[in-house]
């Protein structure tokens, strides 16, 4: 990056002679004048003061020796930042994103954050949610991705990750809009007496089930079980059959067929920030700052 003439120049400025420059750089003196010469005359400055004992530089050599000596360690630290860019892997934080996991509740995270970590960027990766594939999504966590932001009481997903509690999601109740309760504000238990209620199977959520025995045991509603993970297939069951769903707070906008209605109980299920079980540095400095930070 810098000319084989200043190079030349400052070897010169450095050995005291042009003989002695010619030897640490394995040309002729003859060829080291001739650079020299030719700096010189480009610059329309003389550089070097020569004499019998070898040359010094002039005033205007030494500014030029300084500010070039500079920009040739700059010069040179330039090219190693750039080699190291091309081998390094960029620094960026992978979240997961679904229709009932998405990367929002991240995002409002990072903007709280981001300044702590100005050399990282976001790249969101989307996956489906299927509730057959889900556990196998959830262990490429740190792999495909990673970050996700979810509802989780699971015994299964934590097993695989994790968790950083962020807060409570409220379990409410789906309905279709042309249901009977679906003009209500707020929903009792007992307001459920007659209907079907689907909901994720017993032995996984320790919330889901206590919601159970208050619908089952305490008022005798039908339950219906769905899968222990909720996909699209459910919320569709929901407005095909006229049933009663047990959905959470943040599931309000899934589906435009369902009005989703607060219940007055106390019962509400973690979510959270999930990660690795065995992350990297980098992961783990986040999750401790956010920790700190909350």
């Amino acid at each position: 990056m810098i000319s084989t003439q200043v190079s030349v120049f400052l070897t010169v400025a450095d050995c005291g002679s042009f003989s002695k420059a010619a030897e640490r750089l394995f040309i002729s003196p003859t060829a080291v004048m001739k650079q020299i010469n030719t700096l010189e005359s480009r610059l329309a400055l003389p550089l070097l003061t020569r004499s019998s004992h070898g040359v010094r530089l002039t005033p205007a050599g030494e500014i030029i020796c300084k500010d070039a000596q500079f920009l040739t360690d700059y010069a040179a630290q330039s090219v190693e930042n750039a080699r190291r860019a091309m081998t390094e892997e960029p620094k960026v934080f992978r979240v997961g994103t679904s229709m009932l996991n998405p990367a929002k509740p991240f995002m409002d995270l990072w903007y709280q954050m981001s300044e702590t970590f100005p050399d990282y960027a976001l790249n969101l990766v989307p996956f489906e949610d299927d509730h057959n594939g889900i556990l196998a999504e959830i262990a490429r966590i740190g792999e495909k991705y990673d970050f996700l932001v979810a509802a989780c009481e699971s015994h299964t997903w934590l097993e695989k990750c994790n968790m950083l509690l962020l807060g409570r999601y409220e379990i409410m109740c789906a309905v279709p809009r042309g249901h009977r309760l679906a003009q209500k504000e707020l929903l009792t238990p007992s307001d459920l007496r007659g209907e079907t209620v689907l909901m994720v199977a017993a032995g996984d959520s320790a919330s889901n089930d206590a919601a159970r025995r208050t619908l089952e045991e305490d008022l005798h509603i039908r339950i219906e079980d769905t899968a222990h993970f909720y996909d699209i297939s459910v919320f569709n069951r929901c407005a095909e059959t006229g049933s009663v769903l047990l959905t959470l707070s943040c599931w309000r906008d899934v589906h435009p067929g369902l009005v989703t209605i607060p219940v007055d109980w106390a019962y509400a299920v973690p979510y959270g920030l999930l990660y690795a079980l065995h992350p990297p540095e980098h992961i783990e400095r986040f999750v401790r700052t956010l920790a700190q930070h909350r």
